[in-house]
């Protein structure tokens, strides 16, 4: 497996320079930013790619509808050079609370939308002239269409570094993780707890690779994790943030009955559970939510505990299909040094 790890969008990169430069030499294969109503994620990775050589760099994510099309090709294409080839493209399509709620953007047929994104991206990066019709983009705009009817087919002036920049989507749905399976050349899941994943993210996965392109490669499939090593550890208070993360995420990230996260956690299994963190999130209760997170959820979701748990959890992790092990570091916890540790592990 590769290790990435995630860059908040509410932390400074411009001041964890120093730290992102000594987890390259650690071993780090590859830094997501990630980018939601905050700081725009294309400035950071810009910077970062003058300050790294070997580090691979990613967006985790640029929505699909904030930008078009174009501009995302124009942006993954720039950044590629920049960083001398490094760069990974990571979209999403978000959701209606910050695409329509801060972007003014409708929020319309978000997976057919994603899909004729990924195409125009794809024809910009390999310098096609871009003309496309479909049900969310046309290219160019027609008189028809409420254009000036004055727009011409155009491509991409200056050429990119390389023909194909890897395209990864954060999918949760069964359709969109068919799609991803099918068109993508990475993954980003949500809260992957590996004793669960098969059933939980398989019967979608099956078809979508069934149907995947021969020139793909094998989909990378990025699931997050918090790490942390040693024999002594106050485990629950280092896994206190994952804690409230999930809390966060399956209480209040959506509408009550449009919470795509608290679904994730009933697929899952814990329907019950899930359930009660909605409701004490929305009434106030974020402690009482975060303490209803399972305990298995934690156990089977984390790295968290001695080197021989952590090396379990590791073959447990590889065994259920991920290839890219993107580590979250809790206060406190040296991240180079564990870096060190995992690469020893791995």
């Amino acid at each position: 497996m590769r290790l990435s790890h995630t860059l908040s969008y509410t932390q400074d990169v411009v001041a964890l320079a120093p730290t992102i430069a000594d987890l390259e030499s650690a071993g780090l294969d590859l830094l997501w930013v990630q980018e939601a109503y905050s700081f725009d994620a294309v400035s950071a990775l810009g910077y970062l790619a003058a300050k790294t050589s070997t580090l691979g760099l990613g967006s985790a994510i640029l929505n699909a509808y904030s930008r078009t099309p174009a501009v995302l090709g124009m942006t993954a294409a720039g950044l590629d050079h920049l960083s001398g080839g490094r760069f990974h493209l990571g979209l999403g399509a978000s959701g209606p609370q910050v695409v329509e709620g801060f972007h003014g953007m409708p929020y319309a047929k978000p997976l057919t939308r994603t899909k004729e994104v990924i195409d125009i991206v794809r024809k910009v990066i390999a310098r096609e002239v871009v003309e496309y019709e479909g049900d969310t983009v046309r290219v160019p705009l027609t008189k028809e269409a409420g254009g000036t009817g004055l727009g011409k087919p155009l491509k991409l002036i200056n050429k990119p570094d390389r023909p194909v920049v890897p395209i990864y989507l954060a999918a949760l749905g069964d359709k969109s993780v068919e799609t991803t399976a099918q068109i993508a050349e990475g993954w980003l899941p949500f809260f992957w707890v590996p004793e669960r994943a098969q059933e939980v993210f398989g019967p979608a996965l099956a078809p979508g690779l069934a149907k995947r392109a021969a020139d793909l490669p094998a989909l990378d499939i990025v699931a997050n994790t918090t790490v942390a090593i040693g024999e002594h550890l106050d485990r629950e208070a280092l896994l206190a943030g994952m804690r409230s993360h999930i809390a966060l995420y399956v209480g209040g990230m959506g509408a009550r009955n449009a919470n795509f996260y608290n679904d994730l956690a009933q697929r899952m299994g814990w329907v019950d559970e899930a359930l009660a963190i909605q409701e004490l999130f929305l009434t106030g209760k974020r402690d009482e939510a975060a303490a209803a997170v399972p305990q298995a959820w934690l156990d089977q979701g984390t790295l968290v505990g001695s080197a021989s748990f952590v090396a379990e959890r590791l073959a447990a992790y590889r065994e259920s299909g991920v290839t890219t092990l993107d580590v979250t570091f809790p206060a406190g916890i040296d991240p180079v040094g564990t870096v060190d540790q995992l690469r020893a592990m791995m």
